[in-house]
């Protein structure tokens, strides 16, 4: 008979609950922890030396073009109002440049991780949500309306401040210009192309009357309908540049993928020659001391180029062999003897 008072809510006495099970606590000695250390620390110094070594081996060619100096190919297109401006950059290679090549844009100084710039946009709209264009959501101010109150589509700043530069890439053979194919497809992440983000349905069988009512972010100079008047399929909300640039950069500093080079006489790379790269310059960074640069990069089987990560693998793997042996120097100095005795 329990005493008044007594709690009834006790565990049962059993071996689980009172946490009698038989246990066992691994005992981390010297014999273990010092060939542990200087196994892993050999381990990491391959692997770092094998990324290492490989990202020697990727090629990257990178160039300014914000034009800011006045020897720069492209410095006449940063004066004010200088409407369809375009500049080239020329350059050499003395050996193969090796394919698959990417082609990047890069900005410097942009903060697409600011959390204002981050939210300005309408998520109904970009899934096709038809009765969100003519009423866009509050997080889309200042851009939702223009001056006449005009409801925009897509809305936001992110939208609004889509990278509009455009490149073409020629080889000059004997004098003359042949242009290198530049594929534009499939350079969007999977699932913004498939499942983030979808286009309007058609209105009686046309895609731009889904836009009525409607007009094109204020920086725009085509409205979403429009953006690839050569493929149909890649307009409006799945348009690939389109997907690329609404996939925010987390850094200041960041590129994003342009273009690959793949088809053609250069499925295999660029051969050794003489280039010129033509840049329709429209994109504005002077204002706010940003700086835009193009890349080419090939990749390896750990991707791009990118000396940090085997470094870092061996600076750890270093600590970690210098570690086994510090630990065995003061193991054999103050515990040897004291086993012999």
């Amino acid at each position: 008979m329990k005493n008044e008072g007594e709690t009834t809510e006790r565990p049962d006495n059993t071996a689980f609950t009172q946490q009698r099970l038989p246990a066992w606590q691994p005992i981390l000695s010297a014999g273990i922890i010092i060939p542990g250390f200087l196994l892993i620390g050999l381990a990491f110094i391959g692997i770092g030396v094998g990324l290492f070594l490989t990202s020697q081996t990727i090629q990257v060619l990178e160039w300014d073009y914000t034009g800011i100096a006045k020897d720069s190919p492209c410095f006449s297109c940063t004066i004010p109002n200088t409407p369809n401006c375009t500049c080239e950059i020329t350059f050499a290679l003395s050996e193969l440049f090796k394919g698959p090549i990417f082609f990047y844009y890069g900005l410097s100084n942009y903060y697409q991780n600011f959390r204002r710039y981050g939210v300005s946009k309408d998520y109904n709209q970009l899934t096709g949500d038809t009765q969100y264009f003519k009423s866009p959501q509050n997080f889309c101010f200042p851009f939702d309306f223009d001056s006449k109150k005009n409801p925009i589509v897509p809305c936001g700043a992110i939208a609004n401040s889509m990278f509009n530069d455009t490149f073409e890439l020629y080889q000059i053979i004997n004098g003359t210009k042949k242009q290198v194919p530049l594929d534009g497809k499939g350079i969007s992440w999977w699932t913004d192309y498939n499942l983030k983000y979808r286009n309007p349905v058609p209105v009686d069988g046309s895609f731009p009357k889904a836009f009525d009512g409607t007009v094109k972010p204020i920086n725009w100079p085509k409205p979403a309908y429009e953006l690839d008047l050569t493929d149909q399929n890649n307009n409006g909300f799945l348009n690939q540049d389109f997907l690329v640039w609404m996939r925010r950069s987390a850094l200041p500093d960041f590129r994003k993928l342009y273009r690959r080079i793949t088809e053609g006489d250069y499925s295999g790379g660029l051969p050794a020659g003489n280039y010129s790269l033509t840049v329709h310059y429209n994109y504005p960074v002077m204002s706010f001391d940003g700086k835009k640069k193009v890349v080419f990069s090939n990749v390896s089987w750990m991707g791009g180029k990118n000396d940090f990560l085997g470094i870092a693998y061996l600076v750890v793997g270093s600590l970690c062999v210098v570690m086994s042996v510090v630990m065995l120097i003061v193991y054999a100095k103050f515990k040897f003897s004291d086993d012999d005795v």
